[in-house]
């Protein structure tokens, strides 16, 4: 019998429901935030030196709150220069928060945005049969390569987009958060189809590594509250197991023994810690500078 369960990513806005409610339960960007705050001017302390306008290329990024603090170390860093910031990002409705959240930000007069509603490799696509090449000071492409057919061609696509003192900064889930250790359990159980693929950051490391490339890994503590996961009909519990297994209604549609190990193993210390009657899911993150 055909199973009734089919990716989260068919439904855009129940995904979109879930990705925000996971934001909002998880210390996810207060990790990227300290991450931009504290390692970040380190990393593009050369990438616009001597030049007029740097070039920024955002693939993924989303309704731009992680965008802008990253364009403010750059200004910090450059004052007064021009920065053209182009964002590749599939969904409309996250676009839109974007370009409000630009609207209601101050000191952007020196940048210039242009948006690309399209995927990652729509963009390729494109560029290649306009033949308009060009190259880019920064790039960044955060919690976004699960979403790409290929994972490898797409790291060296970008990454032979690079300036010669420019960096392409990956941040994914680490190869030591729950992640890992729930996908590689039941990733073959759960319905990923083409949208998606499980990657973190041990399988990035083995594409850089054999590619040749050089790069630094830095790894950011983070975690999930998923104790409403518990609680059977808790409409947030299910949301978010829908991202955990990113398969739309989970709770409803997985069967009931698949649906039992998972919850089982989401309490597990391999996956979870219990802190003050609360589970947190590790949540961790790398992020990947990588070298022209």
């Amino acid at each position: 019998m055909a199973s009734p369960m089919r990716s989260l990513l068919t439904d855009p806005a129940r995904y979109l429901q879930s990705f925000r409610l996971f934001l909002a339960n998880s210390t996810e960007h207060q990790s990227m935030r300290e991450f931009m705050e504290k390692q970040l001017p380190a990393v593009i302390a050369s990438i616009g030196n001597g030049k007029p306008t740097i070039n920024i290329l955002s693939v993924g990024g989303g309704a731009g709150e992680i965008d802008l603090l990253i364009l403010s170390k750059v200004q910090a860093r450059y004052p007064g220069v021009t920065i053209n910031n182009d964002v590749i990002e599939p969904s409309a409705d996250q676009i839109s928060k974007y370009k409000e959240r630009v609207a209601e930000t101050s000191n952007l007069e020196n940048v210039k945005f242009t948006w690309h509603e399209e995927t990652a490799y729509e963009y390729e696509s494109r560029i290649n049969a306009e033949k308009k090449f060009r190259k880019w000071d920064f790039i960044h492409m955060i919690q976004m390569l699960y979403y790409v057919k290929d994972v490898p061609a797409t790291v060296q696509y970008f990454h032979s987009l690079l300036e010669a003192q420019a960096k392409l900064l990956i941040i994914l889930v680490s190869g030591n958060s729950g992640w890992e250790t729930l996908w590689k359990k039941y990733g073959s159980s759960l319905p990923l189809g083409d949208l998606c693929s499980y990657i973190s950051s041990t399988g990035i490391k083995r594409i850089l590594d054999s590619a040749g490339m050089k790069y630094q890994l830095h790894e950011l503590p983070s975690h999930m509250d998923i104790t409403s996961c518990f609680i059977e009909g808790n409409k947030d519990g299910e949301l978010l197991l829908d991202f955990l297994t990113e398969t739309c209604e989970f709770s409803k549609n997985a069967p009931p023994e698949l649906k039992h190990q998972v919850l089982e193993e989401l309490r597990k210390p391999e996956c979870s810690e219990k802190r003050d009657g609360k589970v947190l899911f590790n949540n961790n993150l790398s992020v990947i500078v990588i070298e022209p």
